[in-house]
């Protein structure tokens, strides 16, 4: 195994923003610890140790109340970290899984009773050897009640992959809007033919996230600013937001989480836009039974 990397600033600062109460952080993961939950043979990448111990402390101290952790890829369809974690959280985190295409539905369901609430489909081929996209589309037929399809992939194959979105027959939520070149600003040709992908259905959400990987200059990333504030406006019942915590493959530009929290009121700049893309939005989707609860109790 390759010399194990650390991708996460060792001392983020606290953030000059303070979410709302309830926020949550939509994305963001846990490797290992490896000796409990091993990396898989295929893993193009080898952290350090970041567990839940150590993402609960972060969310403390950015201000956050809830995690949706995603299944980071160098543990592949093993879900063991992630379900760990969720179980440690108290009721405070749920989760996004990688499975085998021939996951059986008892396994499916063992993935919703641990807490899991939608799967991953990732089609960066740096970070996975093969995207079988008809066995993708048998496991989104097969999924319970409730959970979504996460996709990831970078914005020159948008068109490629829009006949594959097209046949996902559950709510899709597209990880980091689809990698943009910011650069272009929010008129730029792959901020237009991401636009016109949320207009074609209207349960196409996404995630407002990753300045440090998205924006070329360095913080406050001026360039992500000025290219997202428009689509979270245009699309703000329909976006999310995350750390990425702890940073995948940036151990070359590790960015510090307390200035990521301060771009949220850059692109959400009013109080009832952060409450969507912390609070309502991620609750829609992860905790949709609490929502009912809430109105019921509030007849």
């Amino acid at each position: 195994m390759s010399a194990r990397i650390r991708s996460w600033h060792s001392a983020p600062s606290r953030p000059g923003y303070v979410p709302p109460a309830g926020a949550i952080d939509a994305h963001c993961h846990v490797f290992g610890p490896m000796s409990e939950f091993p990396f898989s043979p295929k893993a193009k990448y080898h952290p350090q140790d970041a567990g839940p111990d150590m993402l609960f402390a972060l969310r403390d101290h950015l201000g956050f109340s809830r995690n949706v952790i995603v299944q980071a890829s160098c543990h592949g369809t093993d879900n063991g970290a992630t379900l760990n974690a969720i179980a440690k959280s108290d009721g405070k985190a749920r989760g996004v899984a990688v499975v085998d295409p021939d996951i059986s539905d008892e396994g499916l369901a063992q993935l919703h009773e641990g807490g899991i609430r939608g799967v991953r489909f990732n089609f960066l081929k740096r970070l996975v050897d093969d995207a079988p996209k008809d066995k993708f589309i048998e496991v989104a037929r097969r999924l319970p009640a409730g959970w979504h399809v996460v996709i990831y992939f970078e914005a020159d194959i948008l068109e490629e992959l829009r006949p594959f979105m097209d046949a996902i027959p559950v709510p899709l939520v597209i990880d980091h809007m689809g990698r943009p070149d910011v650069s272009q600003g929010p008129d730029g040709e792959d901020m237009k033919a991401f636009r016109r992908l949320l207009d074609s259905r209207g349960d196409i959400w996404f995630k407002a996230t990753c300045p440090d990987r998205l924006d070329p200059g360095q913080s406050p990333w001026d360039m992500f600013s000025h290219a997202v504030a428009p689509l979270v406006e245009a699309y703000q019942d329909r976006v999310l937001w995350g750390t990425d915590w702890p940073h995948p493959n940036m151990e070359s530009n590790i960015p510090d989480d307390g200035d990521i929290v301060d771009m949220i009121p850059r692109i959400a700049p009013t109080a009832a836009l952060q409450h969507k893309l912390l609070v309502a939005n991620p609750m829609k989707l992860y905790w949709p039974e609490e929502l009912g609860s809430r109105e019921r109790s509030s007849v």
